[in-house]
């Protein structure tokens, strides 16, 4: 299995997999399927200024993770929002580890201090691998969002990712970025599957 950024031409199969989370789930208050088209222009978008990754067996893409800007407020600039997806079929095999393993590598590089997890309650598999990759939780957002005929509580979790220094340098667009260093974190990551 391999890691590599991911390409607006990968939305067809990227969104196979996470179509099903908006359609059957409210882990996502997403709640309308994006045309490939959208999700095409979303991944585009996205790579500005975060990282997006695809896990990749055999060519086919079996899972994805992202950040995004947490909020709109320039005092919020070093803080982003993750999220991870992958394919029912290889739940269990470190994909998602490894995907959050390089994620992180590169969100501290551009200098981002926190990252957020926003999780759907109750959702005890992703509180208990993203408190597994080192997030603590701080706060529950009680009926915050109504999907699939339910009230639905969303709970935070917090990692930090770099120091908190006077002054700090606004964050790299990852676009812009040296990425001399994105093979070795890549392999690095991809050792962490089964």
């Amino acid at each position: 299995m391999k890691i590599r950024i991911a390409k607006p031409e990968d939305a067809k199969d990227i969104l196979a997999i996470y179509a099903p989370y908006i359609i059957n789930t409210s882990f996502t208050f997403e709640t309308e399927v994006p045309s490939v088209d959208e999700f095409a222009e979303r991944i585009q978008n996205y790579l500005l200024n975060y990282p997006w990754l695809v896990c990749e067996e055999n060519a086919n893409i079996v899972g994805y993770a992202y950040a995004v800007r947490h909020r709109e407020r320039t005092a919020y600039q070093w803080s982003v929002e993750s999220s991870v997806y992958i394919n029912d079929d290889f739940q269990r095999k470190g994909i998602a580890k490894a995907l959050y393993t390089a994620l992180f590598e590169f969100l501290k590089k551009q200098g981002f201090r926190n990252v957020y997890a926003v999780i759907n309650l109750p959702n005890d598999k992703s509180v208990d691998f993203h408190e597994d990759c080192g997030f603590k939780y701080f706060a529950t957002y009680e009926q915050v969002g109504y999907k699939l005929g339910k009230w639905k509580n969303v709970g935070w979790w917090r990692l930090i990712l770099n120091e908190f220094n006077g002054e700090p340098a606004a964050p790299l667009k990852f676009s812009e970025m040296d990425k001399t260093f994105l093979p070795e974190v890549l392999i690095k990551a991809e050792q962490l599957m089964k």
